[in-house]
This record gives C-alpha cells, structure tokens and sequence, in this order.
C-alpha cells in the first residue's frame, strides 16, 4: 500500500493507474491462494479508504457464494485468508428454495446480474434485505452506510466471486459513499483480481485432477497384486516423513537442504509413481508365491502324474498276481514303492514353497525324480491356443513315454522385443536374459532360492526401466522435470551395483536417495507379502544396517532415518502392534559405512 493510502490523503490519478498496473503484475505472480485473496481485498480498500472488506467466492456446485476472507479497521476484525482464523456465516444463497434468483442480498444479486452496486446508505435502501446487517451494527455498536460491491469475472465472464466493500472514508475519516470516478478503478482491479483467482483456481484443478491420477495410478497397481496392496499408498507417505527430517535438519550433511513448495510438490508426484512401470509386470510375476506358479500353481499337474505311476504301480502289483506271482511279496513291493512315490512328491511340493534354500543335493533328487516315466496315451497337442501351439517343435505319436518333471522345448519362450542396445538413450545398464520366460519345471524347481527364475526377476527389475521410460515420455513442466529421475533411482546402490541404470551415490540426488530407503523399509515392514514373513521394526533396521555396511543404501539419510525417528513415526500409523519393538539406534550410527 503507498504512502498516501497509509496517511489517508487521495492518490491523484496518475498514482492510481500506476498502483493498479504494479497491483496486477503483483497479482499474476502470487501463488498463494490466501495470500491472494488478502492482496485483492486490501488493494481494493486502499484504493477507496474502506473501513471494511469482504471477498465471497462462488460455491462449487455454483449456487452460493462462500465468505472466504472478512476485514474491519474499526472493529479489528480479521477473518479468513492467511490468519486461518475460520468465518462463522453460511454461504449466501444466490437462489431460493423456490429456484428464483435471490436478488435480496446484495452480494448475491451483484454476482447474479454481473454488474457493480454501489449505495450510499444501507438504512436508506428498499430493494435489498439489509436486516443482517442492522442486526450486526445493532449487536457490535457498528454503523454499516455506503457499500461497493462489485463482481469477480474471469475471462470467459464467468462469476467467480464478489468483493464488497463498505464505508467508503474521506480524508478525514468520516463515513463517505464511494466516489463514481473511482468505480471504473475497482472494476479494473476486480477484473485483473479475477483473472488472477481464474488461473489460480485452474492450476489447482489441474494440479488436483493430477494428483487423482497418480493415485488411480498407484491404486491400480496395488489392486491388481493383493501381496503389495497399499505400497504405492504409503510410499509418499513414508517419503515425506523422511523429507521433512531432512529439510529440518539444521546440521550435518544436510544442514543446506531444503525443498521449495514445488520441489515437495515435485517429490510428492515422484513417489506417487514411483512403480508406475509395474502395471507392465505380469500379474503371476509379481504375486509368484511358489516356483511352479504361472497363471496357476503347476504343482497339480505333477501331482496327477504321481498319482498316474502309483496306479501303474497298482496295476502291475496286479498283473503279477493274476500270473500267479507271491501276493505278500508283491503287496510289500507295492506298498514300499508307494512310500517312495509319496515321499518323493512331498519333496517336490516342499521345493515348490521355496521357503528354504535348495542345496545341490536337493537339485540333483530333483533330477532323479525327473527320471520317473510315465505313460501318456491322449494327445497333448489337442485344445492348445495359438501361442502354445506356435512353441511346440513336434507332435509324438501316443502312447509316449513322459518324465514326472520335465524341461521341455514349449517351456522356453523367446522375447517379443529386442534388447536395449548398450548406448541406449536412458542409460539402463540392466542385462536381459536370453529368454523372456523359461517355464520348465525342474529348472523351476531348482530356484536355490526364493521362487523366482532369472527371467522373472529380470521382469521384476524391468518395472525401473519401465517407470523411467514411461515418465520420460511426459511432458511434464519445468518444476516437474526431476521426477523420472527421483522416481527411477529406488532400485540402485550406492556402490553402483544396483539397476536400471548401475548409479553410484554420487551421481543420484538427495530424493531419489531417499526414496530408496522408503521403500526398503515398507517392503521389509510390509504385512501383506506372500514371500516373506514381515519384520518387525528393529528387524528391519538390522537388515538396512546391513545394507549401509555393504554400500546399498545412503548412509547419512539412514542415520536421520534413525535419529529423527522417522521409523518409529511410520511403525505407529502403518504397523501391526506386533511389530512395534524398540530399536537400540546408537548402534547403527556409525559416520560411514565399511570400507
């Protein structure tokens, strides 16, 4: 506000004109809805020395105007906009329950017709219900006379709003109705004001309508594995808590770090999608909770194939008795080959579960148990699609003769697209198989651990290369351009040794540093994986201890992780009970991880 609005002297016109043109540049450069809202409002009662103010903007169903911010000198009232303090007045309708226009109110009726009413005395006007107002200056000593108010209308016309102001004030101080000559001023300054609250408004839709598709974004990711339902939740969650810990350092490593209002805007959509790549994972991939298990567990093929040599067993124990052979012999053979058979699937299903580590023992009964025959007699090239079909090298003549476990030709599926060249555009140092897929059972079965084959966890890493690809292909503004690279960066190490791209610490920023350690820990703490039992906290922090020691994870961010309490914060509003242990810290907090 200029000097000559605080002393209470007029401005000339010349002053005017250039406060209204430095108003609008200040206007189109404020970011701040509040802030916004309280310039327009108080640049309007400077122009006019009113004692008071009012800014409604019009409800979202487009039927009401809302009080959004509320100012009087006199009283030393001061509501909405950046003093948070909340307004106690329902919106003013701008209809009435019949449907008709509500043209009593003068605010309604001003953003009704679209045009600026001004009126010298309140107590002198008929057409307008001014009984709130007396009922107002009856109840605080207040005496309401001259009122402005003018429309907010946006570029298209559109009402967005109204500002009022009431008790124009001369030189003097005394009460005065608002001058004529300075209404084309308001309304200027009500149209730029507008604009400004237009363009506002829409970046917040755009922004909010983007933050809803990140969401359906991570929301479909989670829907479709019910084994990591909710990480795509609670990873913005956990990176902001770790964030905060770090922008509010004011020592250390980080004691300069600081992220700007877009920069956590930033963060946030970086980790909103920050396995966007998934939804081109195979569903069977990512949910593989045994080694046989594509779209179904296999393990009931081979279980029907035992069952087919036990009745061969049972038919020839039967045959030899027939041709006259020793009952008892025969019944005990029997009988010792079934405890064999049966023993022998048990061995296979438990390798199935992969929950202990296969031995080389382990793989080599495994081989023996492939040796096992039995006799097919039904052609099993009959009810295939056309993509088995097109992997299949022959057909054999029945009756065949077929293993228990086998490795054959079909299983083996070749990739549908080329590998990325070394000098690709990305940078992804991650090396693909030679097989997209490899389906065979008893290499299935040999995983030495876990249930997944090299090719699945090529697939699994390939989401990073994905994510990466996918986001660089956005157009995303300039205050957005990091988030490919924050959000594609939670799969590598610190020692380079992690993927898509092999990075060390150096060459990755705080947040993408940071991201990886958000989501270790939700993995690890995660109650809902079929591979693994969840850990508990102090568990948890073991293993990442770990990591640090091995060079995989950051270790300055870990130790803020730990110092600030930012596990324990997660833990309480995203773990079980059973989980919450306590986590001796000092013991992790070591400067620098081994050498």
């Amino acid at each position: 506000m200029t000097k000559a609005v605080e002393s209470g002297t007029p401005e000339n016109c010349e002053d005017r004109y250039r406060r209204l043109i430095d108003t609008g540049i200040a206007l189109s450069t404020m970011r701040d809805h509040r802030q916004l809202l309280e310039k327009i409002l108080l640049e309007a009662k400077g122009f006019t020395l009113a004692d008071g103010g009012t800014i409604y903007l019009t409800t979202e169903d487009g039927r009401g105007l809302r009080f959004e911010i509320m100012r009087n000198d006199t009283l030393g009232i001061a509501l909405g906009g950046t003093t948070g303090a909340p307004i106690p007045f329902p919106p003013i309708p701008l209809y009435g329950p019949d449907g008709q226009p509500n043209h009593r109110n003068i605010s309604s009726s001003a953003a009704l017709r679209g045009t600026t009413i001004a009126i010298a005395d309140a107590y002198d006007v008929e057409m307008f219900d001014f009984s709130g107002t007396r009922d107002f200056d009856a109840r605080t000593g207040y005496r309401s006379r001259s009122f402005l108010t003018v429309p907010l209308k946006n570029h298209s016309g559109e009402v967005v709003g109204v500002v009022q102001l009431i008790n124009a004030r001369a030189p003097d101080g005394c009460v005065i109705p608002f001058e004529s000559d300075i209404l084309p001023l308001i309304e200027a300054l009500a149209s730029q004001a507008a604009v400004a609250l237009d363009n506002q408004m829409l970046i917040a839709a755009q922004k909010k309508l983007f933050q809803s598709l990140i969401e359906m974004i991570a929301g479909a990711i989670d829907a479709k594995s019910p084994y990591t339902g909710g990480h795509c939740r609670r990873i913005p969650q956990l990176a902001a808590m770790l964030a905060r810990a770090v922008h509010e350092s004011r020592d250390g490593p980080f004691a300069d770090f600081r992220l700007s209002d877009d920069e956590w805007y930033e963060l946030s959509v970086a980790s909103g999608l920050h396995d966007c790549g998934k939804v081109t994972t195979p569903e069977y991939v990512v949910d593989k909770a045994t080694k046989l298990e594509t779209i179904y567990n296999r393990i009931h093929e081979i279980r029907t194939r035992f069952e087919v040599v036990k009745r061969d067993v049972e038919i020839a124990t039967l045959k030899a008795m027939l041709d006259g052979g020793d009952r008892d012999a025969l019944t005990a053979a029997r009988d010792a080959r079934f405890r064999e058979l049966d023993d022998d699937f048990a061995f296979v299903a438990t390798c199935n579960i992969g929950s202990e580590f296969m031995d080389l023992a382990g793989v080599e009964r495994l081989k023996r148990i492939a040796g096992i025959t039995w006799l097919r007699t039904l052609d099993d090239t009959l009810g295939l699609s056309e993509e088995e079909a097109r992997r299949r090298t022959g057909k054999v003549p029945v009756p065949a003769v077929e293993h228990l476990l086998a490795d054959k030709p079909e299983h083996q599926i070749a990739h549908h697209k080329p590998p990325l060249a070394p000098d690709n555009p990305w940078g992804f140092t991650i090396k693909q198989p030679p097989l997209e897929f490899n389906l065979g059972e008893l290499y299935n079965l040999s995983v030495r651990a876990g249930t997944l084959t090299a090719e699945e966890r090529y697939h699994i890493s390939d989401h990073m290369v994905q994510t990466i690809i996918m986001l660089e292909s956005l157009p995303f503004p300039r205050s957005l351009k990091r988030v490919p690279e924050w959000a594609g960066g939670h799969h590598e190490k610190m020692d380079g040794t992690g993927y898509p791209k092999g990075l060390t610490r150096d060459q990755m920023s705080i947040p993408a540093r940071l991201l990886a350690i958000a989501d270790i820990f939700e993995a690890l703490t995660a109650r809902d994986r079929p591979y693994k039992k969840r850990k508990t906290v102090s568990e948890a922090i073991k293993i990442m201890a770990g990591m640090v020691k091995n060079h995989h994870i950051d270790h300055e961010l870990f130790a803020v992780f730990l110092t600030a309490g930012v596990y324990r914060e997660y833990a309480k509003a995203f773990l079980l009970p059973d989980q919450l242990d306590e986590v001796e810290i000092a013991a992790y907090l070591d400067p620098k991880p081994a050498a």
